[in-house]
């Protein structure tokens, strides 16, 4: 058995796709492509595919992990030409290497997500700049939001390790923010830009890169 594991994009044409939906289509995939994927033991096997981090709807991905569990030897260039002929428009996969099989989950090495977030200046802070540093410089930050099921109310601070402007054309600005995301809670953009002032929400949202630690 091996484990492979796969950096991939996440376009526009399937930023509207849930987690489930996502690993749905990766199964299909693998299937056309002859994949042997392995499966889990007990009453109910599934695919041994794993993604790193869920993906809010209507965010697109740069670089995206997932790690995936295959029946005999296989090599990372035939497995890059097969599954490629079969991906659909939206995704694609940027590369492919071996890791060992006795590695934790994947999702337990996530450790942090970097974002890029485009959002419009009309309703937001007077100084952009000043408001990042002083979500920045405080000790903690209370926050709530009003989610499906209720009002949650947590500490948003330790959830940002980062946040830098990279343009602000007067109308629009980009930030570049780090965030957490782990076991112990992941950072939302969209509720960091409300943080900072802004009242439009942001788009476009992409997650660029994801962090992993030991």
């Amino acid at each position: 058995m091996q484990r492979l594991r796969v950096r991939f994009t996440r376009g526009e044409e399937i930023k509207y796709l849930s987690h489930l939906d996502m690993t749905r289509l990766w199964e299909r995939v693998f299937t056309r492509a002859g994949v042997d994927i392995a499966f889990s033991e007990g009453f109910n096997p599934h695919p041994r595919l794993s993604l790193a981090a869920p993906l809010v709807v209507g965010m697109t991905a740069e670089s995206e992990l997932m790690d995936i569990f295959v029946e005999g030897t296989i090599t990372p260039h035939w497995f890059m030409s097969a599954v490629k002929n079969q991906l659909p428009v939206g995704v694609d996969i940027l590369d492919t290497c071996l890791v060992s099989t006795l590695l934790p989950s994947l999702q337990a090495q996530v450790k942090q997500a970097d974002y890029c977030v485009k959002v419009g200046k009309i309703g937001g802070p007077d100084d952009v700049e000043k408001a990042i540093e002083a979500i920045l410089d405080s000790d903690t930050f209370p926050w709530s939001h009003e989610r499906d099921t209720g009002k949650r109310e947590y500490d948003l601070r330790p959830l940002i390790d980062d946040i830098r402007l990279v343009s602000d054309d007067g109308a629009v600005c980009t930030l570049e923010m780090r965030l957490r995301c782990d076991s112990t809670g992941s950072g939302r953009p969209e509720q960091v830009v409300k943080a900072l002032g802004f009242t439009a929400y942001p788009f476009p949202i992409s997650r660029t890169r994801l962090l992993l630690g030991s």
